[in-house]
């Protein structure tokens, strides 16, 4: 059994910036025309959290995996980039794979191989506190097979008083996962938890059929009140009580877009702790977007010129 995790506190007994993740480990194996390009440790929230332990953010990650010696390196390479192990169960079996055949706008199509036998057991739930961040989402958030402890260790950090932001990364694969109507019930519960919500179009189309931002937002505000719809690499619309703003993004050469949504959700939490936006009264109000927006940007287009999942050392 691994040791409970020490934190860093500063004088004043506030917990500054600590950064949680919540959410599935693979190991990613990148194809173009079936050959392959690359391998590394991936799922929607570890790559987040290594590219904000590369820029000093302080990171744990909540999460497990298998025994094998997949598993080992994978633990191994999130010591090494200075994210915290200490809230990942070790399950005995093998660790799970995805491979990602990237087409010729080296966008991603994954197959996932799973060990359906391993047997899980319950999470260790951080002691969370009001100057905190939990990252959550994917399929592993609306998952039946964790969900029971996916909602106790959200629930727990939205009652402490951290920021929640969630990504849905809901794609149509996961509709052969479950009933829809039950699908987007879990999701709309998780929006209930979130302070930010972070999706792209797509996600929007499969979890309600809306192309229309406005639209999107009419159904997400009635959950939560702070949306962001990004759209590959046309424009980011970004939307909170009393502000609707729209970004544009720079054209890039792509290389990968393996992570690029998960780079984005990053650079919006490494600005929200540089900005010192804290909650009022249980409430995050986001006044002005665009350093949040500019700072996901910058991660996101970091990451799709490279085969790499997270920005580069000394981004």
């Amino acid at each position: 059994m691994t040791t409970q995790p020490q934190h860093t506190y500063s004088p004043s007994g506030d917990v500054k910036g600590r950064i949680f993740g919540l959410g599935e480990i693979v190991y990613d194996v990148l194809f173009k025309e079936m050959q392959p390009l690359a391998a590394k440790a991936g799922g929607s929230v570890l790559n987040a959290l290594v590219s904000l332990a590369r820029v000093g953010r302080e990171v744990y990650m909540v999460s497990e995996t298998g025994n094998d010696l997949v598993s080992d390196a994978i633990i191994s390479f999130l010591k090494r980039n200075k994210v915290n192990t200490g809230y990942i169960n070790r399950l005995n079996g093998k660790s799970t794979l995805a491979l990602a055949f990237l087409n010729e706008k080296n966008e991603a199509n994954y197959q996932f191989f799973k060990d359906e036998k391993i047997k899980r057991e319950s999470f260790r739930i951080p002691e969370f506190s009001p100057g905190d961040i939990l990252l959550f989402g994917s399929f592993y958030g609306i998952n039946p097979e964790v969900r029971p402890n996916v909602l106790s260790i959200v629930k727990r950090a939205k009652e402490a008083g951290a920021t929640i932001v969630y990504d849905p990364n809901f794609r149509a694969v996961h509709l052969q996962h479950g009933n829809r109507e039950q699908l987007v019930k879990a999701i709309e519960e998780n929006f209930a938890l979130a302070d930010i919500v972070r999706g792209s179009d797509e996600d929007f189309i499969n979890i309600y059929g809306e192309e229309s931002p406005e639209k999107v937002y009419r159904k997400v505000s009635a959950f939560s009140p702070n949306l962001i719809i990004t759209a590959n690499a046309l424009q980011v619309h970004a939307f909170s009580e009393n502000n609707h703003d729209v970004f544009d993004v720079p054209r890039i050469e792509t290389v990968s877009t393996v992570g690029a949504g998960d780079n984005f959700n990053a650079g919006v939490i490494h600005a929200l702790i540089a900005t010192r936006h804290k909650k009022t009264n249980g409430v995050l109000q986001i006044d002005k977007w665009e350093p949040l927006i500019r700072s996901g940007i910058r991660f996101s287009s970091a990451v799709c010129k490279t085969l790499d999942n997270y920005v580069p050392e000394g981004f």
